[in-house]
């Protein structure tokens, strides 16, 4: 089965946590703080795979996540890192996060690696802590979260040069002619509704990869039929053959299809019309193809016209060479960012999702909550007098006191976070 975009959910390993432990021997007095590092969170790390064809494995583990890192040891020892998340995925595959669009990873290269999610920072243990004033500190760091998104993993089919054209217009058939590779063909529309690749080796010796893409029609760009389907998988092509059913078999006009398939390739967000195009008169054995082909020529005179009958391979050794010559000066076409095609500075004022939230739930109650509470809040380390002094400090430096008595907070007034209660205090 082939599939082409699947989304999954990406959790790099978080950091573990710094101890707090101290130096215990014999002959040691005043041993000091002793506590180890925690280990850093596993990376999550896509590689390109050349012998993959398609993400089927992604669509059963929509789940990827990595190690957590170890929680730092006595005696200074540092605790063990994370596994790294090693996901394997075809050449050709674009990783990118469903919030903001943003691409993370372009997989062009065999066996390349790029690390899509960075594992959390491990935290550090009491003996980083030790001062003049404070020669015993009880308190050790948390270790960080690693990176977490939700991404669209889509497979953009890696080859040089693709065919374009209107359904059942005979790009299976040339594909079929001009390289060992063996699609689907048949006298119905959509016959091929996956991409289908082969190498093409000219009798000069030269080489490039052709891919049989799914056919055009009017409104693909907005997604009509196959639509976005089909584009995507052209972004990475160099050079455009479009075969145009000369013989007009379907009762369509060979001048309006030309027009039609220009005008979505140009309407689609990445300019597919910026790559050079071969135009292929295809059924060339047809009995109206002769005439066709005039009409075409006087509305298109600067255009070059390929005649073929590729059923029969016939004159589709020109078209190659010519496909040959055109890869050898055009470079790559890089995928951006449909939203950073400006290059200038762009200020967006958007309204965040409020951090911290507070609520008045019930006379002189008050509940404060938000993702950076659940981060900083965690009632299992407020173990001593320090601990309780660190997280007062931290809500301090959050802002949350400040927020707290613009609230209308009163000293004595109940504050609960994530379901436990404390008083509030005005100093």
């Amino acid at each position: 089965m082939f599939v082409d975009q699947v989304k999954v959910f990406i959790k790099a390993g978080n950091g573990g946590d710094g101890i707090v432990s101290f130096r215990h021997e014999k002959y040691v007095a005043y041993g000091g703080p002793f506590g180890g590092d925690g280990g850093k969170g596993g990376d999550v790390i896509f590689e390109a795979d050349p012998g993959m064809t398609t993400l089927l494995d992604l669509r059963y583990h929509r789940k990827i996540i990595a190690q957590n890192g170890e929680k730092g040891k006595n005696k200074r020892m540092h605790g063990a890192n994370g596994e790294n998340k090693i996901v394997k995925v075809p050449l050709g595959t674009l990783v990118k996060r469903e919030d903001t669009g943003e691409i993370v990873a372009d997989l062009t290269e065999p066996y390349q690696q790029q690390i899509v999610a960075e594992g959390g920072r491990g935290g550090r243990g009491n003996c980083h802590f030790k001062s003049a004033r404070n020669t015993a500190p009880k308190y050790a760091e948390d270790g960080k979260s690693g990176q977490e998104f939700t991404a669209i993993v889509e497979l953009r089919v890696l080859a040089d040069v693709g065919l374009v054209g209107f359904p059942s217009v005979g790009k299976s058939t040339f594909l079929e002619a001009v390289t060992r590779a063996k699609p689907e063909i048949g006298d119905y529309p959509f016959t091929t509704i996956t991409p289908n690749v082969g190498v093409v080796q000219t009798k000069d010796g030269r080489s490039f990869v052709l891919a049989d893409l799914p056919g055009l029609i009017e409104g693909a760009s907005q997604g009509k039929g196959l639509g976005h389907q089909f584009l995507k998988h052209i972004e990475r092509c160099r050079v455009i053959i479009h075969v145009i059913d000369m013989g007009g078999e379907d009762g369509r006009d060979p001048v309006e299809d030309y027009k039609v398939i220009n005008d979505e390739l140009g309407s689609y967000h990445l300019r597919l019309l910026e790559r050079p195009q071969i135009v292929v008169a295809n059924k060339m054995d047809l009995e109206n193809s002769e005439e066709n082909l005039k009409r075409f020529k006087e509305a298109y005179p600067t255009v070059p016209v390929y005649e073929a009958t590729t059923i029969i391979h016939e004159g589709l050794d020109p078209i190659l060479r010519k496909a040959a010559d055109l890869l050898q000066t055009i470079p790559a076409f890089p995928i951006e960012n449909e939203e950073n095609k400006n290059t200038g500075v762009v200020y967006k004022f958007e309204e965040r999702k409020k951090d911290v939230e507070i609520k008045n739930i019930a006379p002189h109650v008050w509940e404060v909550s938000g993702p950076k509470i659940d981060k900083s809040f965690d009632i299992k380390k407020l173990n001593t007098e320090e601990d309780y002094y660190l997280f007062a400090n931290r809500m301090r430096y959050m802002g949350i006191d400040r927020m707290l008595r613009e609230a209308g907070v009163e000293d004595g007034d109940t504050v609960q976070l994530n379901g436990f209660e404390f008083e509030f205090v005005e100093n």
